[in-house]
């Protein structure tokens, strides 16, 4: 069983910058890919960004060139870089682990085996 714990979600402006961490435990996390996920109240769930066991990424057009994810296997981290932050990235920030779904897949249909809890990025003036 994969455990997945989120944190570095807070309140930033516009511009800003925050980075998130999922600390991953249980399994060794060598053998899953890495997804980002965010919610906000009344939307659908929105794959941002996913990073495949060779480290392979994946972003959805809405967070291309200000978000970047890494992962770090000897630390059972995975991180994602927020920066130059907007209002609609207001969301509740998720990081999930697959098996095997292949990257592109896990993020554009939510598909995952394990989901962490969640941490708020709140972005407003």
């Amino acid at each position: 069983q994969l455990h997945l714990v989120e944190s570095g979600g807070g309140s930033v402006q516009p511009g800003g910058s925050l980075r998130l961490s999922c600390e991953v435990s249980g399994l060794s996390l060598a053998y899953y890919a890495i997804g980002w996920f965010r919610q906000a109240p009344g939307k659908e769930r929105e794959g941002i960004s996913c990073i495949s066991t060779d480290e392979n990424t994946y972003y959805a057009d809405s967070v291309k060139g200000r978000f970047t994810i890494s992962r770090d296997n000897n630390k059972s981290m995975v991180y994602l870089q927020m920066d130059s932050l907007k209002p609609q990235d207001t969301a509740d920030y998720y990081c999930a682990a697959d098996s095997g779904t292949e990257i592109q897949t896990m993020c554009v249909n939510n598909w995952a085996d394990w989901w962490g809890k969640g941490t708020l990025v709140t972005v407003s003036s």
